[in-house]
């Protein structure tokens, strides 16, 4: 919801054209009157600047990037102003005109900085589009077309523009080789245009009286139904959650997806401008008729078990438990900027302060360096908090734990999709190279492992880590750019880690917060992966353990929110909360899983019934070898041939053998040779190479290691004869010259092989038996 307040009493006396904000509380407004006014929302205070030469009339402002200022966020000392003169001005904070520059002929209609403020881009009446220099130096004339360029915003990394064209936009990268995108955007002329850098997403309006959301390839994503009013102006909220669009008399915030939460009809003719604060908490709009007004967003709501809490006002906070409708009021010193519920803890991070609540009476507060959190993620132990500086790890106490820093970091663009914390673990996706997910130590703030980060095939839309178990088997999901699934361990020792897909079509995806299942929207259906790690034990098990509902209950491109015990909360397309429930039995077998309680596990999938609960318990035993309950659970789905391996495993002479066999189960045929190698098994090791048909490796490890070179050439024959082939590979025809095949003789080296291992076995179990205990 939008609180708006005017200040009637004081006003321009003709039409606000722009409006810029200076800090969190402090904004500049221009008119058509020439004044320039400062306004002070903190003292309620509004004073005049400067009064303009007769001849400048303001079209845009423009404050310099802020954030560069240091590290710490200090006040913005230059605005650009253009004018309908054809000069761009750079004005000072105290109201003096730094520089004039001759820039067009007509109306200069749009000023920009980009982000790091080395550049500004100017769009005039004459269609053209130029490139200056911080201090004012014509760069380059990067488009030149027959209509005016009412609108223009640079691109989320500063190296692409986007523009309008008449009804169309068009996005043009700076270097001059590079594609151009152009499309239809309105059925009128487009007026205004903006670019979020955190979502990537584009925002436009039009004279055909709608507003529109599309990616950055030009794909519409929403379009609204058509106003009573052109839509005149239009800003996105700086953390990218919501935007706001300005028409004739009328105010609208909406969701980044395009659903509107809030309309307001004040009177002020049509809004011109409208700028955020960095913080994304107010709002203000220069009107027609000569006022600035101010909106603040309220009525924000959190959920979490039964608590909900709302937002009433911009410094009070409601808490209510649904459970006794008891209702507790939460106050706070400044303005409330971001909040998260939690793993049993609020917290509030306000425009100086964070306050942390695990009941609502005594709050942990401490302050904040940055005034502008833009996120916040919370773990069981402990939340992360990214402001315009950057990442920090807190403990619930309060207490920092980890700033973690990489290359060519810009806190500033980091959203919850590209951001995640686990307990042990913080994952980021690199913005610079999308392919990329960095992997930090939530305690220590250092690179994970050697320092190398996870890279996948394609670019990385969204990531989420895994919330329970050991650090050493975490997971984490991500969804590319093509919308497939895929589950990758975090922490992996010396070898490349195996990257899985487990789905396709996945839009959105959360992990439960108290076991290791997985949920998403997948294509038209709601998907929930009950043991997505059953993929590196058992790859074929995986359909089986999916739990699998109809998309139909839900409309178009619904968003999970959360999963929480058994409930999924999710966003539906038109903005309404649904809630899905999941069986509870899945986290309950995950903790008898983890506490190795198996007779449990099994009593409970007897109890339930449920084939995909037998699946989940077959892959869990198997990858906690546990061959007794796999093999029960196994033969409960009607899995005969795995049953018969699972006995096989068990039948081995050594543990190394049945080891190296439960890593064939799994598909790891590399390490099962390295397990029988290392414990010096040779013919097993072959024997592997020979079950699988590595016929090369089979004889590159014979005669390497001087032993059993005839088996394996006894055993390519017979395979050879079997489909009526005769031997082509220069090697085998090499070694079959000088070796005679006799099965007798290899049948009584394999058993003596065998006798070996058992003999070796039965040491090893009677050295260990005498040992002494401690």
């Amino acid at each position: 919801m939008l609180n708006i307040t005017a200040r009637l009493n004081i006003s321009h006396k003709e039409l606000v054209s722009c409006v810029g904000w200076t800090t969190a509380d402090e904004l500049y407004s221009c008119s058509e009157d020439h004044q320039i006014l400062k306004w002070n929302l903190l003292t309620n205070e509004t004073s005049l600047i400067v009064k303009l030469p007769e001849d400048i009339f303001p079209i845009d402002l423009h404050w310099f990037p802020k954030t560069l200022v240091g590290k710490k966020q200090t006040q913005a000392e230059i605005f650009v102003l253009t004018s309908t003169d054809g000069k761009f001005h750079l004005v000072s904070k105290i109201g003096r005109i730094e520089k004039s520059v001759e820039a067009h002929k007509g109306a200069v209609l749009a000023g920009r900085w980009n982000y790091d403020g080395t550049a500004l881009i100017t769009a005039g009446e004459d269609g053209q589009i130029k490139i200056w220099s911080k201090s004012g130096m014509l760069r380059s004339t990067l488009a030149s077309q027959g209509s005016s360029v009412y609108s223009v915003a640079w691109g989320p990394d500063s190296d692409r523009i986007l523009y309008t064209s008449g009804r169309q936009l068009v996005i043009k990268p700076l270097q001059p080789s590079a594609k151009v995108i152009q499309w239809k955007a309105h059925d009128g002329v487009v007026l205004k245009v903006d670019w979020n850098s955190v979502n990537d997403l584009i925002l436009s309006g039009g004279e055909d009286c709608k507003y529109k959301v599309w990616d950055s390839f030009g794909r519409l994503l929403y379009s609204s139904s058509s106003h009573d009013y052109p839509v005149t102006s239009l800003s996105w909220a700086p953390d990218g959650e919501v935007f706001a669009v300005g028409s004739f008399n009328t105010l609208r915030l909406c969701d980044k997806t395009g659903w509107s939460y809030a309309l307001e009809k004040p009177n002020t003719g049509s809004v011109f401008t409208l700028a955020w604060s960095a913080d994304g908490t107010q709002l203000a709009g220069a009107c027609g008729n000569g006022h600035v007004i101010f909106a603040h967003v309220v009525e924000q709501h959190w959920e979490w078990k039964n608590f909900v809490i709302t937002l009433t006002k911009r410094r009070t906070m409601q808490v209510r438990n649904v459970m006794n409708d008891a209702v507790d009021v939460l106050e706070f010193r400044d303005r409330v900027i971001k909040a998260s519920l939690a793993y049993g803890h609020l917290v509030v991070a306000t425009s100086l302060q964070c306050y942390v609540y695990k009941n609502w009476n005594t709050p942990l507060i401490f302050d904040l360096k940055e005034g502008t959190v833009s996120l916040i993620l919370q773990a069981e132990k402990h939340f992360l908090l990214v402001d315009g500086a950057g990442l920090y790890t807190f403990s619930y106490e309060g207490r920092l734990i980890s700033s973690p820093k990489f290359p060519g970091m810009r806190a500033d663009i980091l959203n919850a999709q590209g951001v995640s914390l686990s307990n042990d673990t913080i994952a980021i996706r690199d913005k610079s190279d999308e392919k990329v997910v960095l992997l930090f130590d939530a305690l220590t703030g250092k690179a994970l492992g050697d320092g190398k980060p996870l890279t996948h095939k394609l670019e990385v839309v969204e990531i989420a880590l895994d919330q329970c178990g050991p650090s050493t088997e975490r997971k984490i999901a991500l969804i590319d750019k093509n919308r497939d699934l895929y589950l990758t361990s975090v922490r992996h020792l010396g070898r490349e880690p195996k990257i899985s897909k487990i789905g396709s079509m996945v839009h959105s995806m959360a992990w439960n917060d108290t076991a290791n299942i997985l949920c998403g929207i997948q294509d038209n259906q709601f998907t929930v992966w009950y043991y997505p790690s059953t993929v590196f034990t058992d790859k074929e098990l995986l359909p089986k353990t999916l739990y699998i509902k109809d998309g139909s209950e839900f409309s178009r491109a619904p968003h999970i929110l959360s999963y929480v015990g058994t409930k999924v909360t999710l966003r539906q397309g038109d903005g309404s909360l649904v809630y899905s429930s999941v069986p509870p039995y899945p986290a309950l077998l995950h903790e008898y899983s983890t506490s190795a309680r198996w007779e449990d596990a099994l009593r409970l999938c007897r109890f339930a019934k449920d084939q995909s609960l037998w699946a989940c318990l077959a892959g869990m035993a198997m990858a906690n070898r546990e061959l007794t309950t796999a093999e029960m659970a196994y033969a409960a789905i009607g899995e005969l041939p795995r049953v018969q391996y699972i006995n096989f495993i068990k039948e081995q002479p050594s543990k190394e053998s049945s080891l190296a066999h439960m890593l064939m189960f799994s598909g790891q045929g590399q390490e099962a040779e390295a397990t029988l190698l290392q414990a010096g098994l040779i013919y097993q090791a072959i024997q592997v190479n020979v079950d699988l048909f590595n016929w090369e490796r089979a004889l590159e490890l014979a005669v390497k290691h001087k032993t059993h070179v005839d088996t394996v050439l006894a055993y390519r024959e017979k395979f050879l004869q079997k489909f009526g082939r005769k031997e082509t590979n220069k090697r085998f025809l090499q070694y079959a010259e000088g070796v005679e095949v006799d099965w007798e003789k290899i049948q009584a080296k394999i058993e003596m092989e065998l006798a070996k291992e058992r003999e070796k076995a039965a040491n090893a179990s009677v050295r260990s038996s005498m040992a002494p205990r401690r």
